[in-house]
């Protein structure tokens, strides 16, 4: 065995993923990033516009895969970096607990929620952020709003995949859809 081998990178090539999406559920994480008032009441929703998986441009959450040896913690922290900044400061617990678990699917009626690339199961999280958040690599742009804002039809439209259920099951989790 070489010493040279790099174990943590756990990424796959294009072809070994599109294999695997076919063939197995993928875990995820899904994070709301909001902002608090000093009573821990939340008073915006931050939310991408990007890409979608369906080619849409459209609002969304962060997301992204967990890595084979990766802590779901290390996942969130690492895509909360790679989409809001490195000085987003998400106040991530050392142990945390998703408020809900998604299933994303190629067909949208089996959930709700819809991923045309695979199966996977997503932990969803309501994540508080308190520093200067610059998206960054995928996102076109971040955009808070009002939890009102976030939860009007006009906003709903523009969130694809099933992002808009999720946003009101996050508001919800915290006691704030309005």
């Amino acid at each position: 065995m070489s010493d040279g081998i790099d174990t943590r990178t756990n990424w796959l090539d294009p072809e070994a993923l599109a294999a695997v999406r076919g063939q197995v559920p993928l875990v995820y994480v899904d994070a709301v990033p909001v902002r608090v008032d000093d009573m821990g009441q939340i008073t915006h929703v931050g939310m991408l516009l990007r890409q979608a998986p369906d080619g849409s441009i459209s609002r969304t959450v962060v997301s992204g895969r967990v890595l084979l040896g990766e802590r779901v913690r290390e996942a969130l922290l690492r895509h909360l970096e790679k989409d809001l900044g490195p000085l987003a400061l998400p106040r991530i617990p050392p142990e945390p607990a998703p408020f809900t678990v998604v299933e994303y699917f190629p067909d949208p009626s089996i959930s709700g929620f819809h991923d045309p690339r695979h199966h996977a199961v997503s932990l969803a999280f309501v994540v508080p952020v308190s520093g200067d958040c610059n998206p960054t690599q995928e996102a076109l742009d971040l955009g808070w709003f009002t939890p009102e804002q976030v939860v009007a039809a006009d906003m709903r439209r523009d969130m694809t995949g099933g992002h808009d259920r999720l946003v009101r099951l996050a508001l919800a989790s915290a006691g704030r859809l309005p």
